[in-house]
């Protein structure tokens, strides 16, 4: 798809191997990538998205179908700030436009619902199989958003039960655990699309990719990430689910001492009506205290669309400032 910007998460090992920088949406590295079957691409979607208050850019990435009627696995980062959505089912070539059923930031999961879905094949799971060191495997996905056949970067396991810390190119961080090590060279796009094993069962989800050095890449258990979409599906929510629309204020935050500090007060949004501007601190929402945007991010997954809060803040010369203020239905986090 051209003109596609591929959203890209950063990710370090974290474990007692020497540390190695690495992308959850893709990563560097070389290796033959090869175009599969058709009936090899079963269950697998493309993702694009459009981000509406990032000055209208795009993102693209991957997802698995896991129900017959439209609901679809992927990462978190892959529709993180989404206002809109296009997947491409890839082995019928269908269009259709998609809403947030739910995600966890923590465990980098997602579930989209395909609007008008019915009778949809989904991917062959292998959820409960035993995987091994050394076992090959193959990662599939919408490689650099280009769109198409999902292309295949073949590999085998190197580890198991590895922990590696994701960011974001804002820097925004979250620690993964018991991730899936390969050396498949997975690029920009993968995210969200599935690591099988040589029988095209999902035994991961594609998470994460090496940046720097040898091909690396990380999947999150297939079965690890299918309990959290469960949840998601029951609409259970928790401190590490949020389902339902996500409560927004149209602002753009940098963390600051005491705080975190407003860059942006998008025009026409809650922040705009309340009477915030560039420069001001926030420090409370909802009557917790905000320390960084962290803070704010939890502080917002608990409030309802549509129902004025309290805030308080300092202006830019240092005074305490207070107000209520009423969030929108916003994108996700």
């Amino acid at each position: 798809m051209p003109g596609v910007t591929r959203r890209l998460l950063l990710a370090v090992l974290a474990t007692l191997a020497s540390a190695v920088a690495a992308s959850p949406a893709g990563a560097a590295g070389h290796t033959t990538r090869t175009a599969p079957t058709t009936s090899a691409n079963r269950g697998i979607v493309d993702i694009y998205t459009t981000l509406g208050y990032e000055d209208g850019a795009a993102a693209a990435g991957t997802g698995m179908l896991i129900s017959r009627t439209g609901e679809v696995l992927t990462n978190n980062h892959v529709i993180r700030g989404a206002t809109k959505f296009k997947v491409v089912d890839v082995t019928t070539h269908r269009s259709y436009n998609a809403t947030v059923v739910g995600y966890s930031v923590s465990h980098d999961i997602a579930v989209l619902q395909l609007a008008n879905a019915s009778h949809l094949q989904t991917i062959r799971l292998g959820g409960y199989l035993k995987l091994q060191v050394g076992q090959q495997v193959i990662a599939r996905g919408n490689a650099q958003g280009r769109g198409g056949a999902p292309k295949a970067a073949p590999g085998r396991v190197t580890a198991l039960h590895r922990k590696i810390v994701a960011r974001d190119i804002s820097g925004d961080s979250e620690t993964l655990h018991n991730v899936i090590a390969t050396n498949t060279a997975v690029e920009p796009g993968d995210s969200g699309g599935p690591l099988e094993d040589l029988h095209n069962r999902a035994i991961g989800m594609v998470t994460a990719g090496s940046t720097v050095g040898v091909a690396r890449g990380f999947a999150i258990p297939i079965r690890q990430a299918l309990l959290y979409a469960r949840m998601i599906m029951k609409g259970k929510s928790s401190a590490a689910i949020h389902v339902g629309p996500t409560a927004f204020l149209g602002v753009v935050l940098k963390d600051v001492s005491g705080g975190t500090q407003i860059q942006q007060v998008l025009p026409n949004l809650p922040a705009d009506a309340a009477g915030l501007v560039a420069g001001d601190v926030i420090t409370s929402l909802n009557g917790a205290p905000i320390s960084s945007m962290a803070d704010m991010r939890q502080a917002l997954f608990s409030l309802a669309v549509g129902t004025a809060v309290s805030i308080g803040w300092n202006d830019a010369t240092g005074t305490a400032q207070s107000g209520t203020i009423t969030p929108a239905s916003g994108p996700p986090q």
